[in-house]
C-alpha cells in the first residue's frame, strides 16, 4: 500500500515508530508531544523560512517531533490533520493544560494583562485552541476609571488564559460547542488574502477554508482538497442543478463552499481573496483554464 507522504512521518533515514513495518527507514523514533503556542506556526516543505508553505498550525494544536536541527528548525506530525513538515522550534512548548475553548471570532486579540488599553501581545485567529482559567466577572471597573465597562475598557470581559494573558470572553467557544451552520464561519473570511498554505484570517487557501469551517462545525476534515474529496465520497453526491447551502464543490485541485443555489463562497488564486461569485461564472471560470467538477457532496445531509 503506497503512503501518502503528506501524512507520513518517514524519511529514508528517520521514520515514527509506529511505522515499523510499513516503512523502511535507517531508524525509528517514538517522538515527543509538543504544543504549538505561537498564535499560527509555518508548517514548511524543508526546515527553511523560504521553504514552500505546505499548511500552518495554530495555538493549542499538539505535534508528535521527531527530529530537530542546528538551525532552529524540527520535523513532525500534527495530531489534529496528521500533516508532517517542519517548524519553528521557537514556536512549540511543553504541553501546557488541556484547551477549554476555542476561538470562535474571525481573530481576537491577547492582552498581557486585564485591560484592553494594554498592547497586545498576540492576535489569534479562528479555531487557535486556549485554556481559560478564569472566566470574567461582572466587576465593575477598576478603581478610578470612569463610565460604563463597554466605554471605559470592558476589562470585565476579559477571560484569564492558564497562561497569565487576556482574551475577550465573548470571542470564544467552549471546546465542545459545535456552530450549526459551518457556511457561516467561512462567510467570516470573506475579503481574507489567498494564501497558498493559509489557515488563518491574515491568509488562507481554498482548503483551508473548509477544513477551518468544517472543525468549527465539530467535523474532522483533512487538510488538502483530494484528501477531502476522498474523505467525504460516502457523502451523498449532489446534482450541480440542485446544489444547497453546506454542499462542496470538488475540482482537480479545488474546492468551493455552497452559500445557495447562485453562489458559492472559495478562497482562490483568481481574487487573491476568499471570495463571493455565482456557481455559473466560477464553474465557467474554472472550466476555461481547464478544470473540470469531480464531485458535488452534502456533508449534512437534509432531512
Amino acid at each position: 500500500m503506497m503512503l501518502d507522504p503528506r501524512i507520513t512521518p518517514a524519511r529514508p533515514d528517520l521514520a515514527a515508530d509506529y511505522l515499523r513495518g510499513q516503512v523502511e527507514a535507517t531508524r525509528f523514533v517514538t517522538g515527543t508531544v509538543r504544543e504549538i503556542v505561537d498564535a499560527q506556526a509555518p508548517v514548511r516543505r524543508e526546515p527553511r523560512p523560504d521553504a514552500l508553505l505546505d499548511t500552518e498550525a495554530l495555538r493549542g494544536e499538539l505535534v508528535t517531533v521527531y527530529d530537530e536541527d542546528s538551525e532552529g528548525w524540527c520535523w513532525g506530525q500534527l495530531h489534529r490533520d496528521r500533516y508532517v513538515g517542519w517548524l519553528p522550534i521557537n514556536a512549540l512548548r511543553t504541553p501546557g493544560p488541556p484547551p477549554t475553548h476555542r476561538v470562535a471570532a474571525l481573530r481576537t486579540l491577547e492582552f498581557p494583562g486585564r485591560s484592553i488599553k494594554a498592547s497586545p501581545i498576540a492576535s489569534l485567529s479562528q479555531g487557535c485552541l486556549l485554556s481559560v482559567a478564569q472566566q470574567p466577572s461582572n466587576a465593575s471597573p477598576p478603581s478610578g476609571k470612569s463610565g460604563n465597562s463597554d466605554e471605559a475598557g470592558g476589562d470585565a470581559g476579559l477571560a484569564r488564559l492558564d497562561s497569565g494573558s487576556y482574551v475577550p470572553a465573548r470571542h470564544l467557544a467552549t471546546i465542545d460547542s459545535c456552530e450549526d451552520d459551518f457556511v457561516a464561519v467561512a462567510e467570516l473570511f470573506v475579503a481574507v488574502p489567498y494564501l497558498w498554505g493559509g489557515k488563518t484570517s491574515l491568509g488562507i487557501d481554498c482548503s483551508g477554508l473548509v477544513q477551518v469551517a468544517l472543525a468549527a462545525a465539530g467535523v474532522e476534515c483533512p487538510r488538502d482538497s483530494d484528501m477531502q474529496e476522498r474523505a467525504f465520497a460516502s457523502c451523498p453526491a449532489v446534482d450541480i442543478a440542485a446544489l444547497a447551502r453546506g454542499d462542496v464543490i470538488f475540482w482537480k485541485g479545488h474546492v468551493a463552499i455552497v452559500r445557495d443555489e447562485r453562489t458559492l463562497l472559495h478562497a482562490n488564486a483568481f481574487h487573491m481573496a476568499v471570495a463571493i461569485e455565482p456557481i455559473a461564472e466560477a464553474t465557467h471560470r474554472i472550466h476555461k483554464s481547464g478544470g473540470e467538477i469531480v464531485a458535488a457532496r452534502r456533508i449534512f445531509p437534509r432531512p
